[in-house]
């Protein structure tokens, strides 16, 4: 691997490591606009990668197939949802703001550890889209360029910032020491680059799929903004505050993979 590639590996993980920082600087309970504002922001930049990382470029490598250019991306969207569905209903975890676990019950697992599992769930399918992207330029795809894989790992990455600081400021206002959150909000974003490299070490098997893993990876990154992004940051009074930051994520994951893809 080159430093370009190992580059848009961690970078994703530099990002939430940074936001768990900010245990060490924000007051012991988050703001609940902050939490929306960042919540919002996250979703648009993971709905935005969908679409122009990984949709796009997924149907542009099957216009070979004519009219049916989009029977890729359908399945492969498809089969993301199905994923991060059963991966939901199979790993025990707790989601910020709620007191019922999700999942397969498991009671040796605590409360912390639950809550860093749900956000190790959100950040698996931002690991492996990093992997197939990183993978098929690895491998010489024409369609995916150097510039395009650090494009999407730069807009994860900033998308991991809000991300370490709404699983590290929790703990932290549950009576955790700053230290162990951070540590906890660090490990929740482990999975990614470990996501990322198992992808890459598969490139053999995955360049002839790789318009249907693009579109995986998307399907299973949008099922976590509608199952989980999208209502918390619409919970409680109403306010458009989230859908303002929807829209600046959005827009400037659009921008990124443009002007540097």
């Amino acid at each position: 691997m080159n430093l370009n590639s190992m580059l848009a590996i961690f970078m994703p993980f530099v990002g939430t490591t940074i936001g768990s920082a900010m245990v060490f600087f924000m007051k012991a309970k988050m703001n609940h606009t902050l939490q929306r504002i960042l919540t919002g922001f996250a979703a648009g930049v993971m709905v935005a990668a969908s679409i122009w990382s990984l949709i796009i470029p997924a149907m542009d490598q099957s216009e070979h197939m004519g009219k049916l250019a989009f029977l890729p991306a359908f399945i492969g969207v498809w089969g993301g949802f199905i994923f991060l569905f059963a991966l939901d209903k199979l790993i025990p975890h707790l989601h910020i703001g709620s007191e019922c676990p999700e999942g397969v019950k498991c009671s040796n697992l605590g409360k912390s550890a639950m809550m860093v599992m749900a956000v190790a769930l959100h950040n698996l399918p931002e690991g492996m889209a990093v992997g197939v992207v990183v993978a098929g330029w690895m491998t010489g795809n024409e369609s995916i360029s150097a510039a395009a894989a650090l494009a999407l790992s730069l807009g994860i990455a900033l998308q991991n910032l809000p991300e370490g600081a709404i699983i590290s400021m929790p703990l932290r206002s549950n009576g955790m020491s700053k230290g162990k959150a951070f540590t906890y909000g660090v490990l929740s974003g482990i999975v990614e680059p470990i996501g990322a490299i198992v992808t890459i070490l598969l490139a053999d098997f995955i360049v002839p799929f790789l318009p249907y893993l693009l579109a995986f990876a998307a399907g299973a990154m949008l099922y976590v903004v509608v199952e989980e992004l999208i209502p918390e940051m619409s919970e409680g009074e109403h306010s458009n505050i989230g859908t303002i930051f929807f829209a600046v994520g959005f827009t400037l994951m659009m921008m990124l993979d443009v002007a540097l893809g």
